[in-house]
C-alpha cells in the first residue's frame, strides 16, 4: 500500500514545520514519498526511516490545465493513499485522474486564513481518526556522520543572520554587538548561518569580533548543517529554516520576529519569541516591516539570560 504526501511550500523552513504530521502519517501506512516544491529538502531527510522519497516538484503546479500532467506524474507512483496539505481543486483533479483510491486534502476553495499549524494538525487527526497529533517530532540524523562535525569543547551558538527576505533580517551590526556582549560573559563559539549570497554579512561581523570564535556556514549544504545545529547548545535569530531545524532538535530557538506571522513560532515547546516592544503578536503578518532596531541587544540578552 503505498502512500504519499504532497506539501505546497517552497521554503525549508515551512515544509519541516509539517514534518510531524509526516511522521505521523507513516506511523500508520509505513514509509512514505513526499511530494514537495522546496529543491532541498530531500538533503535534510535522507536518513529519516519514514521516506521512501522525498522528491521536488519543479513543474506541473502552477497553471490548473497542468492537472493532466500531474495526473500523469502521480500515476507512476501507484499510490493508494495520497495526503494533500493545500485547498487545491488542481491536486485534487489530478490525484482522482491518477485513479488514487484514498484522497484526503484540505477543505477546497478555503484558501483565506488557513492556519499553518492549527490547519494541518487537525486535517491530520480527522484524516487518521487521530487526537492529540503532536506539532513537534525530531529531524533524523545519520549516528556515524555526528563525530565528523565535532571541534572545540566551547558552548555553540547559532546565530541565524540570514533569511528569505530583508524584511525578516534583525541587522548584522546588531549581531556582531551580541556577539561582543556574549564574548564578555564566557567563552563561547558562534556559527553564523546565512545562504551563499548573504556571505558578505558574515564577513561583515567577523570583521567586527576581535576574538577567532566565528565561523561562517554559508558555503555548507542544508545537510551539513542540521549536524552544526544539532552538536549546537542555542539557537538565536531571524526567522528562517535554521529555527525550525534547532526547535525540532530540542534546542531552544529564540525567534526575532519582525514581519512572520505567530503561526511560523506556535508550534514547539523550544520556541521562544523576540518582537518589537508594544506590538502585538497576532497582528505582524509578512507585510508588518517593522524596525528591526526597535529590538535592541540588551532585550535580546534579557530574553537568553537563562539559556545562555
Amino acid at each position: 500500500m503505498k502512500t504519499g504526501i504532497f506539501l505546497s511550500y517552497k521554503g525549508l523552513g515551512a515544509n519541516l514545520l509539517h514534518l510531524s504530521y509526516c511522521h505521523e502519517i507513516a506511523k500508520k501506512f509505513g514509509p512514505v514519498t513526499l511530494i514537495t516544491l522546496c529543491p532541498n529538502l530531500d538533503r535534510v531527510l535522507k536518513d529519516d526511516p519514514s521516506f521512501d522519497e522525498v522528491i521536488y516538484l519543479e513543474k506541473f503546479h502552477k497553471r490548473f490545465f497542468d492537472l493532466f500532467k500531474m495526473s500523469k506524474f502521480l500515476r507512476k507512483f501507484n499510490f493508494e493513499n495520497i495526503f494533500i496539505f493545500y485547498p487545491s481543486l488542481r491536486h485534487y483533479l489530478a490525484s482522482k485522474i491518477a485513479n488514487i483510491k484514498n484522497i484526503y486534502h484540505y477543505p477546497l476553495f478555503n484558501k483565506k486564513n488557513l492556519h499553518l499549524v492549527n490547519t494541518a494538525k487537525n486535517f491530520t487527526e480527522k484524516s487518521l481518526k487521530i487526537k492529540n497529533c503532536p506539532t513537534e517530532t525530531k529531524i533524523i540524523l545519520n549516528p556515524s556522520k555526528i563525530e565528523k562535525y565535532k571541534s572545540n569543547n566551547l558552548k555553540k551558538v547559532i546565530l541565524g543572520i540570514g533569511s528569505s527576505g530583508p524584511t525578516t533580517r534583525w541587522g548584522y551590526d546588531n549581531f556582531a554587538s551580541l556577539i561582543k556582549k556574549l564574548n564578555q560573559l564566557g567563552d563561547y563559539y558562534f556559527y553564523l548561518l546565512c545562504g551563499p549570497n548573504e556571505e558578505e554579512g558574515a564577513q561583515r561581523i567577523i570583521n567586527q569580533i576581535s576574538k577567532k570564535n566565528c565561523e561562517s556556514l554559508s558555503a555548507k549544504d542544508v545537510s551539513d548543517i542540521i549536524y552544526y545545529v544539532y552538536l549546537s547548545d542555542i539557537f538565536i535569530g531571524n526567522d528562517s529554516f535554521g529555527h525550525h531545524v534547532a526547535c525540532q532538535m530540542n534546542k531552544p530557538s529564540f525567534i526575532i520576529l519582525i514581519d512572520t506571522p505567530k503561526a511560523y513560532s506556535d508550534y514547539s515547546k523550544n520556541q521562544f519569541r523576540i518582537i518589537p516592544p508594544d506590538t502585538d503578536i497576532n497582528k505582524i503578518t509578512h507585510r508588518s516591516s517593522l524596525d528591526p532596531n526597535s529590538i535592541t541587544v540588551e532585550m535580546v540578552m534579557d530574553k537568553i539570560k537563562n539559556f545562555i
